[in-house]
Parts: C-alpha cells; structure tokens; sequence
C-alpha cells in the first residue's frame, strides 16, 4: 500500500468505482468491493451481518445432530469389537452439512443428493432416528451376509435405500455433473419436467485430487447447470495426513472452480471470529499459512496458537478463548452459516455452484481424535471418551450405560419433540431421504419389422458395428419407445456409422446450434438442437460412461425407462472405465454397452494399445453385465431383442448387456431356415451349431473368428478330406455362468450331446476368454487366440503371427484328430 507500482491502473480502477457510486450509490460500490474480498480473500462469502434469519429450531436441531454424532460413532465402535472397521471422522466433521440438508434443502421426489461414503454412518443413524431403520439394523453395519447394512451408499445392497454409489472416490462428482446434466436432456426432450429438481454432491477436499472428480467442471459451467451444488467438506486431512501440508486446499479449489465457470461459495469461519476478522493483517496471514500448520493450531495450546499464529497482534482474547477459536470454530459445525451458504447457492441462477466449507475432521469426537493425522484409521472411542462426549453433546445419557463394553445407541422416543421435528420437516420437504422407488412401468416390446433386414442377411459385406447402428436407427423409430433410445458416443459417431442419425435424432445441445455447420450442404450434415436424441461427448469415455449411467438409472431416478446404448472403442471401455461399469452394476443400470472395433486383430493399423483382446474377460467378472460376442448380424438382433426384454419387459432385470462388434465388413448369412427357434435359444444361451459337416472334430469359434473357422473347415474338407462343424459361440461367460448354478446337465453339454471328437476353440481374443468353458468340456481341447500384445498390419498377417489364420486353424485341427 506503501508505493504504487502501477499508478495509471490504480486511476482506472478508482474512476470505475467512482462511476459506480455517482450512478448506483455507495452501498452498490461497497458491494463490489465486498465481493472482491470475499471472492479472494480467505473469508466467508456470506459475513455474520448478511446471513438469512435461520428457518428452523435451533434447539431441536442441535439435539437431533447431537443424537445422530453419538449414534454413528456407537454404531462404528460396536462393528469395531467384531473387527468390522467403519470410519468414525468423516460424519463427526459434517454433519451439519447433512443436518441443514435433511431439515430445510432436500427435496424427496426432486432432488438427488450424492452422499459421501465415508459418512454413511451419520446418514444410517438419521434414518434412525426418523424410525426407517431399527437398532437391531445399526447392529448389523458391515454384517451384510446377516441382512445387515453395508459400509458404503450400495443400491445393489439396500435397493429402497441408497440412489447412488459413491465410492470409489472421484466418481461421485464426475456421475453428479453428467446427472444434472442429463435432468435437463430429459426436460429439453419433452419426456419429464426436471425445472424443479436439484443434484447435490457431497465431497471430501481429499477426494478431489482423483482426476474423474474435476474432470467435468467446464462441462456443467458450458451447459449453465445451475441444478448443481458440489458441498466440499474441507477439513484438510485426507486419509494419512493434510491434503495440502505447504499450500492451501480451499483457494487452491476456489480458483479451479472459479476458472472453471462455477459460482463459489466459501464458508469458513465460525461466528467467534468475528471480533478476530477485522485486522488486514490476520486475514492475510490466514491466506498464507499453509494447510498443514493450521491442523497444527486446531490440534494446540492456546499460547502455542498466540505465539505462532497471532504474533504482533493486540488479541482480546485469553490462550483459552483462542484454543477454543482456532481449534474448532468453523463455519462447518454452526448451522446459521452453513444455511446461508446453502442458500446463497439455491439463489445463483445460470451456473453450477461448489460451497467450499471448512471443518475439523473428528469434531466433537475428543482430543484424542480431532484434527489428528491417523483418525480416519480410528475405528472406535473408549468408553470415556463417549462419557465426554455425551456430556459436550448434552445427551441423556442414562447412569450405567456406558459401564459395559460396547456404547448404546440413544433414541428420544417417537413421540419426543426431536422425533416429531425430523418428521415434520421431511414431510414439508416431500418424504424420507435417501430413497429409491421404483415403480416399474414396462415398455412395449418392438415387433418383427426392425430385425428383419438382419435376420435376412446381405450378400453385400457389413460389419456388425454398421448392422447393430442400422437396426437401432430403425428401433427408434418405434412410436412407443423410440424416442426412449438414448445413444452416447465420445467422439466418433462417423466412426461407427452413426451420421445417419444426425438429420433426424439431432445431437442434443442446451444451446441448439448457433452457428452454420460447415458441412450443412451435405445430407448427413452436423446438426445440434435443444431437444436433440444423440449425446456426443467429445473425447471423454468418463464422460460417456457417466451420461450411460444417469440414462441406465432414468428408470429408478426419474420414473422414466431409457434405453441407453454407448458405443465406443472396446480397448477403452472395460480396461479404461471398468470402475464406472462395476458402479453402474452397483446404481443397477440398465442399457446396452457396445464395444466396437473389437478383437486384437480387426482394428488394423493402430498397432498395441488399440487392439482390444480381452475385455470380454474383464466383463466376465460383472455379475451384472451379461457379455456376448456375436459374429452375424442376425444374432446381434436376437441379443438385442432379448436384452429388451429383459431389462425393459414385465419382469426387469437389474442387468446390463456389453457386445463386442467388428469393423471388419463380412456378407452377413441369414438366420438359419427351419431353425429359427432353436438357433435364437442357443445365441441367448451361448452357443449353437452353426454349420455341421461330419463331426470329426468341433471349431467352437465367436465374433469375427467364426469367418476364419468357416475357411478351415473348407480348407480341411478340400484339401485333407476331414469334416468338421463349426459352433458359434456368442458368450463365452454366459455358458460359465450357466454351467456353474446348473441344477442339471449345463447347457453346453446339452447342445454339443450326441457329438464326438476334439474341440477347438477360436477367438479373437486371448485364450483365457474361450478357457472360461474348458471344465465342462469332457473330451480333448485346444485353445487358440491372441495373448499378446496388438500389433500393426494387415488383417491376414497379424492373424498369422498369433496363429488363428485359417491355415493355422487346420493345422490344429489336423493335430488334434491325430492324436
């Protein structure tokens, strides 16, 4: 302030502001330098003079948060006596991020809130309190095999409870931005009324380090989604120690947001700071002194803080007085501050908001836990030190309760004041939250005239990538359920053929289409609309799965079946986002998953990293997801048609499908005359006789293997006299699964009774995959596939290097009847 290193910008800046007090006033002036402060500076958004008058009673309130603290701490040390673990930290920091939430923001029926996993505790022992779950069910935390609750937010586990799955960490935010996001598709659409609906995300400062969890930002901030609020519980510490030990997280967040295109809230600092705030020079202190030291104060004596912290400065307080300030006034644990940052957030219009809130990890859980490196490996108090704590709570506890081994778990009554608030306010609010309700309404089936063209065939060659795309065009026209497809692909929709949908599904924008497309003279020109069909995300399968994601749960979330199909390079679906399809598995999605240009020998050119040979594998491992590999158009209609039924018919399943599909184009047979029923049974199930030639041996082949299997058996006839069928193998899993909960004889065997000789197995992919059936296989068995790493090439070469060429093919064949 001393010397002016830029006199001409001070002049500029100063006539602005004397502009806008001349015309506005200076209350208006004032403002905007209010806002500046608040912005940069290291303070709360919303001071103590502006908060809202707070909603609510204050009292009840405190005693309800107070009931729910002692419950999940109770709930977490009683699982501990069994070794069951739990998190005690998380929740004791945040729960009045939740408590405001529950009693004056979340709207049941309107709202999706993303809870934190870590603080699935404090959301359990809510839901106690409001009498949905009983003590007997507390008891049972981690005892899943007993019907207990599961550690984490787990649709799958708690399918009327939880809507979202939120660990692994990171996925939280990125699903969070791509649901809101997807709200609106559904209201520009014209397929449900979104307007009033808002998404929360609850995160930890820690958990934004995971790339997923920032990897959107500009994405919500491009597409306005002011229905979106993340909550980052800042309370520094990560899971080992301060998630910024020589920085600081909330600036270092506030300008990633900031830059990003999102509102920021801060909210910070607790009410008795008030008399501390008012010197420039703490406040500048406060944004300088790095996260790890500041845990340092929360965890100090009050002359270590005096010493360290306000040196210099004439402090009205005694080292008391600033232990207790320093060490725990956060705007995190005073509701009056978090309602006025929740509230200042509803009120911002036109972009997403992120409130960054700080707290002190372990709060109210004792010295021995608050702000201390190792709690979020403290899985349980001792009995002293829930005396304490219920005396700091000012709970009831009852004489001799705590004389045991294991804390009780305190209720109010369901009469009581406390239990008659909570139920007034989810009442006024639309109902019990979290919850999952579906009403299942199932969709018409299609009928025969958009499988047709498939199950006849072409003599022209398509790839099964093209048939799959044109049968879908065709499926979205179905007046009853068309406009119910959802297609998502990260950046190549050319790639796969889909330009044919562009004139008429139109790519969705919430901006229309602003400018002239260069290409808009062409027929199959570029055209964006509000209520376009197609969501192209750019170069994201994070992305793409996350949109797949919020379309597969449309049903449950909204009431509102989709049918999501994502196609996209099948080396970069399993191996790249393979954490997002075990959580779409978990939030039970449904839709079709397309992994195109599959196989480690069809997508020529690109060489190792491209060359997809094993995520049927990967996809094997998902209960959920039912794998299948087609080699003809006809049966990527049958799969199609039954995947319909099934996830969308009159008993859903929680399933998803993933195809494989090839780029490579082949004439297409059509599905086998006289056969129809017992060919679309086998394709269902796994497998089927495609072509019988004499038996001597049996070429068990699926995807685009089965083309070079048909040249070996013609090979093998032609030049050795020796017949053999070939089978079409359309899952490999499917037949594993079957033959392992098989009562009876598994199906596998069924289809291939009556026959002898070797089998052989081929596929475009590592020999582990076709492996998955070899138990149930009583008779000799070769494997060939291509284990390895993908090379550049043409087809034919790279075919023979691993060895499943059709010469190869006859040669193993030939060994394997000799022996």
């Amino acid at each position: 302030m001393q010397r002016d290193l830029d006199p001409q910008e001070t002049a500029e800046w100063l006539e602005s502001l004397e502009a806008v007090r001349r015309e506005a006033g200076p209350e208006r002036a004032g403002y905007l330098l209010r806002r500046l402060a608040t912005s940069t500076r290291y303070l709360n958004t919303v001071p103590t003079a502006e908060e809202p008058a707070y909603p609510g009673d204050l009292d009840l309130e405190e005693r309800v948060a107070a009931y729910d603290r002692w419950n999940a701490a109770a709930m977490v040390t009683r699982g501990a006596k069994l070794g069951l673990g739990g998190h005690l930290a998380t929740y004791a920091s945040a729960a009045w991020l939740y408590e405001v939430g529950f009693n004056h923001f979340f709207h049941a029926g309107n709202d999706q809130v993303y809870f934190q996993g870590h603080a699935s505790p404090g959301i359990y022992a809510r839901a106690f309190l409001e009498g949905r779950l009983s003590e007997e069910q507390l008891d049972l935390f981690r005892r899943e095999p007993e019907g207990g609750l599961p550690s984490y937010p787990h649709p799958r586990a708690m399918p009327d409870f939880w809507q979202f799955p939120t660990v692994s960490m990171g996925l939280g935010p990125l699903n969070a931005i791509y649901q809101a996001r997807f709200n609106r598709y559904l209201h520009n659409r014209g397929i449900k009324d979104t307007s009033r609906s808002h998404v929360w995300a609850f995160l930890g400062d820690g958990e934004m380090d995971e790339p997923e969890a920032t990897a959107a930002l500009t994405l919500a901030a491009r597409e306005g989604l002011g229905n979106l609020t993340f909550v980052i519980n800042c309370n520094l510490q990560r899971l080992d120690g301060p998630v910024r030990g020589n920085s600081r997280v909330v600036q270092e967040l506030g300008s990633v947001f900031m830059g990003a295109g999102w509102h920021v809230v801060k909210a910070l600092w607790g009410q008795e700071w008030d008399s501390l705030l008012g010197s420039d020079e703490l406040v500048a202190r406060l944004g300088e002194v790095p996260d790890g030291q500041f845990q340092t104060y929360a965890a100090s004596s009050g002359a270590y803080i005096r010493q360290h912290l306000f040196h210099g400065l004439d402090v009205p307080h005694s080292d008391e007085d600033l232990r207790r300030i320093v060490g725990g006034s956060r705007a995190g644990h005073e509701p009056r501050k978090v309602y006025a940052a929740y509230r200042k957030a509803m009120e911002h219009t036109g972009a997403p908001t992120v409130i960054l809130v700080q707290t002190v990890k372990g709060w109210t859980l004792g010295a021995g836990v608050e702000a201390r490196n190792a709690n979020h490996q403290m899985k349980k108090l001792t009995q002293d030190e829930f005396r304490v704590m219920g005396e700091r709570l000012g709970l009831p506890v009852p004489d001799g309760a705590l004389d045991g081994e294991l804390p009780p778990y305190l209720h109010p009554g369901p009469g009581s004041p406390e239990a008659r608030y909570v139920a007034e306010r989810r009442a006024a609010l639309g109902g019990p939250l979290p919850r999952r309700a579906v009403s299942h309404r199932p969709l018409p089936q299609p009928g025969e005239r958009p499988f047709r063209g498939l199950a006849k065939g072409s003599a022209q060659p398509v790839a099964t990538t093209m048939a799959f795309v044109r049968l879908v065009k065709d499926l979205m026209k179905e007046p009853e359920t068309g406009r119910r497809w959802v297609p998502i692909v990260p950046d190549e929709a050319r790639t796969f053929g889909m330009e044919s949908l562009f004139p008429t599904a139109q790519i969705y924008s919430p901006h229309g289409q602003r400018y002239d497309a260069v290409d808009r003279e062409l027929l199959l020109s570029y055209k964006e609309a509000v209520d376009g069909q197609i969501l192209i995300e750019g170069i994201t399968e994070a992305g793409s799965m996350a949109s797949f994601t919020a379309a597969a749960s449309s049903y449950a979330t909204h009431g509102e079946p989709m049918i999501p199909f994502y196609i996209f390079y099948s080396m970069f679906g399993w191996q790249r986002t393979g954490d997002q399809m075990w959580a779409l598995a978990d939030q039970l999605g449904r839709g079709f998953l397309i992994g195109a240009t599959a196989g480690r020998t069809t997508m020529t050119g690109e060489g190792l990293q491209h060359a997809d040979g094993h995520s049927p594998l990967l996809a094997s491992t998902n209960p959920a997801c039912l794998a299948y590999d087609p080699a003809f158009a006809y049966e990527v209609g049958v799969i199609v048609r039954d995947g319909l039924r099934r996830m969308y018919g009159a008993e859903a399943e929680d399933v998803f499908y993933y195809l494989t599909l090839y780029n490579e184009p082949k004439p297409q047979p059509g599905l086998p005359e006289g056969r129809e029923k017992e060919v679309e049974e086998g394709i269902v199930k796994g497998i089927y006789r495609y072509s019988a030639r004499g038996g001597a041996a049996h070429l068990l082949a699926s995807g685009t293997a089965i083309h070079w299997a048909l040249e070996a058996q013609r090979l093998l006839e032609d030049e050795y006299g020796v017949g053999v069928d070939v089978w079409s193998v359309t899952s490999w899993s499917e037949l594993r699964r079957e033959a392992m909960t098989a009562t009876g004889v598994p199906y596998l065997r069924q289809a291939m009774a009556g026959t002898s000789g070797p089998v052989i197995a081929v596929s475009d992919w590592m020999r582990a995959v076709p492996d998955q059936i070899l138990p149930w296989i009583d008779r000799p068995w070769t494997s060939l596939g291509t284990d390895g790493f993908g090379l550049s090439g043409p087809r034919e070469d790279v075919r023979r290097h691993f060895g499943v060429d059709p010469r190869s093919i006859a040669d193993a064949v030939l060994k394997a009847v000799e022996e």
